[in-house]
């Protein structure tokens, strides 16, 4: 990630200022400044450059409605020349302003030359630098991981990535691959991913002290999705190398545990496969035993996501973690819910619920709670084995997707699961299209203010 935000007092002065002061700031200064305003029709809402005698940007201004918005100056970066700014604002806007301003940096340019300078701000205070760049770049990780073709992001490719994590920080890593997930009694994740050439496997990092709480994220790695035999249109089939989004995003999220060094004992697991059609691929109909011991009839071979995700979360709760997170691009079903941008989870408690929507609320990270309604289990009834994989009812997917995974939940543990899209179909401030994190700061946010207090 390049680094467009530094600690520094020097700089052309980028002034940035809430719409409700603008004017008090506009009567203040000299007659060149507020004749050059009124001339160039400024509305006194977005961006102006204020050239001094040679000509050159003397000062910039910009004005937004709500500046509180971790993304309200999302798009400065672009949108100014590649000079160094110095900031200046209200005190308690910094750290809004120069998260937006680090994750409005981003840019995908690992495939095609771009030699383009970016703009920098500079901040005089290497705390609040520290920790926006913290911030952005777990966002980058994420992004970078859903943008990066499939060709190059296979489940070897997730494996190295986790393996750079942890050599980083210090974790412990380690993966089951290939027949070996047979042996080690994961055979769910192995179905799955067995007709790919890219060998599935399950990735497994630990980090942080024995003696303290256990917080455990689990995150879908299907890398490719075709759809297995119930294969999909090709519209559908076109952005599925983002549905390794929920691996993406635990990624993240594990960077900002560690980066931080929450005292929490951490560990991190990723069923990483692709979901491909061969002569042994996976059929609808196929029965099979999870590492639970539930018995799972394969209704549909494009309800994949939930099948590898079931081994590991049996795996996580070995450990019995104090809690436990999934992130997933799961379900269609809830997209027609809540849309694209607003990710919905379901909690088995109400009071941790409550305070992750919160601190997503105060970091500008929105997430919605959805109901864990236990009678759409009905849906998952089948004839011939303990449970389907997919309800045959078209109403009320992501419920029952949430409900399928909940059956290899331990009764009393504090669990927590995201269906996220993981791709902006929109550019919005600070959010190109693309690959995107969603809740993930908001349960960090979460995270900080249950650990890092004690």
């Amino acid at each position: 990630m390049n680094t467009t935000l530094v600690a520094a007092n020097q700089g052309i002065e980028l002034v940035v200022s809430n719409s409700d002061q603008y004017q008090t700031w506009l009567v203040m200064q000299p007659a060149v400044t507020q004749n050059w305003l009124l001339h160039t029709q400024f509305s006194g809402l977005g961006l102006s450059l204020i050239p001094g005698a040679d000509g050159k940007i003397a000062q910039a201004v910009f004005v937004h409605d709500d500046l509180d918005h971790y993304f309200s100056c999302g798009d400065l970066a672009k949108q100014l020349p590649a000079e160094q700014f110095l900031l200046v604002a209200d005190q308690q806007y910094h750290k809004a302003i120069a998260f937006s301003w680090a994750v409005g940096s981003y840019r995908f340019d690992h495939y095609r030359e771009n030699s383009s300078q970016q703009a920098i701000l500079a901040v005089d205070d290497q705390a609040l630098v520290n920790e926006a760049n913290m911030h952005a770049r777990a966002i980058s990780l994420v992004r970078d991981l859903i943008n990066t073709p499939p060709m190059d992001m296979m489940p070897e490719h997730l494996a190295e990535t986790m393996q750079s994590l942890a050599d980083e920080f210090n974790a412990d890593f380690k993966q089951v691959v290939g027949e070996q997930l047979l042996s080690e009694n994961y055979p769910t994740i192995h179905a799955v991913g067995r007709a790919s050439i890219h060998q599935p496997r399950l990735l497994d990092l630990s980090w942080g002290q024995h003696s303290d709480p256990k917080i455990t994220l689990v995150g879908k790695g299907v890398c490719f999705d075709s759809g297995g035999l119930d294969i999909k249109a090709s519209a559908g089939m076109r952005n599925m190398k983002k549905d390794m989004g929920g691996a993406a995003h635990v990624m993240g999220l594990a960077q900002l545990i560690m980066a931080k060094n929450l005292p929490v004992r951490l560990r991190v697991i990723i069923p990483a496969v692709e979901n491909a059609v061969s002569s042994n691929a996976l059929r609808p109909g196929d029965v099979i035993v999870t590492r639970k011991g539930i018995s799972v009839e394969i209704h549909n071979t494009d309800a994949e996501g939930r099948l590898v995700l079931c081994d590991a979360l049996a795996e996580a709760e070995n450990d019995a973690p104090e809690l436990l997170i999934d992130f997933a691009t799961l379900t269609g079903a809830m997209r027609i819910a809540l849309g694209t941008e607003l990710p919905g989870f379901f909690s088995t408690n109400q009071k941790i619920a409550a305070q992750v929507t919160a601190a997503g609320a105060q970091v500008s990270d929105p997430v919605w709670q959805m109901p864990l309604y236990t009678p759409y289990k009905d849906y998952l009834k089948s004839e011939v084995a303990d449970m389907t994989n997919c309800s045959i009812m078209p109403q009320g997917g992501s419920i029952a997707a949430a409900l399928y995974l909940q059956e290899f939940i331990n009764p009393g543990t504090d669990w927590l699961h995201f269906d996220i899209m993981g791709w902006n179909n929109r550019a919005l401030s600070g959010r190109p299209l693309g690959g995107e994190a969603f809740g993930v700061r908001a349960v960090f946010a979460y995270l900080q203010n249950r650990y890092a207090t004690k």
